[in-house]
């Protein structure tokens, strides 16, 4: 290796480290913790969408390269589930895109979609690879905070309006919000419509926990407002619905010109994957609404078991009305620095966690909460709530 005063990695990128899920996975097996941590179930999702796959490999279908822009039963599918779901029509032949997850899909859409300086508003905390991405697409990220709010984090439409300047190029929304659990209301949903119109914003909205909605919450797409359908982005992922997160298969809806300007980046990443998995994902799609209600109800079940466990041992609990994970805030524990507590958590009480400050640009408003994920066995769940109540 030659010497050289230059960091060897971009500047843009120099402020991105090693991910925090690494780091507190990698300290659950040195434990042998219980790893609430990272965002991926224990179990396989529907063993008919395992089979599916299966019968795709052996039958020779996609273990070459599938096409570009996905395969076409899988564009179908795709296509077919934002119809039967929230009354979106979708070309399969120009207006989908399958991508290598979600994470690719937000990559490539900012790469695309952005020049260098354009502004991005976001909703803070946000989710690590958004700001990665902005960063390698040289834009500028404007957060927009959610704050603690009568059990739950709000979003302040006024803040949000006040953040959007002559430079704002895009909005970046999720819901179902990870890591805070927000589910963005209708009347919300129409004032960032409203916003997007007025001032002539593209949106990249990450929808992947879409069918995670609790309590009487609903998912509504930003692309059912008027005026959003040919301005916005919409992301979605069969690894949080069908519980295979390794397949990492992702998709993006928009209109034809948005399509195509995500896919010219994206054959410059990963150009295809998932190939066998596609077959499969799109019969997963296409499973009867049983299906999502019965995971939903499922879901529901967990985040009870682990929030009424994380109460009982102390935390201060922001239910979630949405995604698979439950933020706290560990001051009533007589603690305030999230990143010291959940590095000691694994030897404390043998649970991982991931404290919600990396998800902040501003360090100091995320350094009480910490976000435990409930996509586990029950059984494991009890048990890390018995192991935290011991703490």
């Amino acid at each position: 290796m030659t010497s050289s005063a230059r960091p060897f990695l971009n500047r843009r990128l120099a402020e991105f480290g090693t991910t925090i899920f690494a780091e507190m996975s990698a300290l659950a097996v040195a434990t042998g913790a219980i790893n609430l941590g990272q965002g991926f179930p224990d179990t396989d999702g529907p063993e008919e969408v395992r089979e599916a796959a299966v019968r795709a490999l052996r039958d020779g279908r996609g273990n070459q390269y599938p096409p570009g822009p996905g395969v076409p039963e899988l564009r179908t599918a795709i296509a077919g589930h934002q119809l039967r779901h929230y009354g979106l029509s979708y070309d399969p032949d120009t207006e989908v895109l399958v991508t290598a997850g979600a994470t690719e899909a937000i990559a490539a859409s900012l790469l695309a979609l952005l020049e260098p300086g354009d502004e991005v508003v976001a909703l803070e905390p946000y989710y690590d690879s958004y700001a990665a991405s902005i960063a390698m697409a040289g834009g500028t990220r404007v957060p927009v905070t959610l704050r603690p709010h009568d059990g739950g984090f709000r979003l302040d439409l006024d803040e949000l309006r006040a953040a959007v300047t002559g430079r704002t190029r895009l909005l970046l929304v999720n819901t179902p919000h990870n890591p805070t659990g927000t589910v963005l209301t209708r009347a919300e949903l129409a004032a960032i419509a409203e916003l997007a119109v007025e001032r002539d914003l593209l949106v990249v909205t990450d929808e992947v926990y879409e069918h995670l909605v609790f309590d009487g919450a609903e998912h509504v797409p930003l692309a059912t407002f008027p005026g959003m359908r040919e301005r916005t982005v919409t992301i979605g992922s069969a690894g949080k619905t069908f519980s295979f997160t390794g397949w990492k298969v992702g998709w993006v809806t928009a209109a034809p010109e948005l399509v195509r300007a995500v896919r010219s980046v994206k054959q410059f990443l990963t150009y295809v994957s998932s190939g066998p998995f596609q077959y499969a994902v799109a019969e997963a799609l296409a499973l009867p609404d049983s299906y999502f209600e019965d995971f939903r109800r499922s879901m529901l079940a967990r985040r009870d078991i682990l929030a009424a466990g994380l109460a009982e041992a102390g935390f201060e609990v922001f239910r979630p009305a949405g995604t698979y994970f439950v933020t706290t805030d560990i001051r009533p524990l007589g603690e305030k620095d999230g990143f010291a507590f959940c590095r000691a958590l694994p030897e404390r009480a043998g649970v991982v966690a991931v404290p919600n400050a990396v998800f902040y640009d501003d360090r100091e408003a995320g350094a009480p909460f910490v976000r435990f994920a409930f996509c586990k066995r029950e059984e494991v769940l009890r048990e890390a709530a018995q192991r935290l109540r011991a703490m």
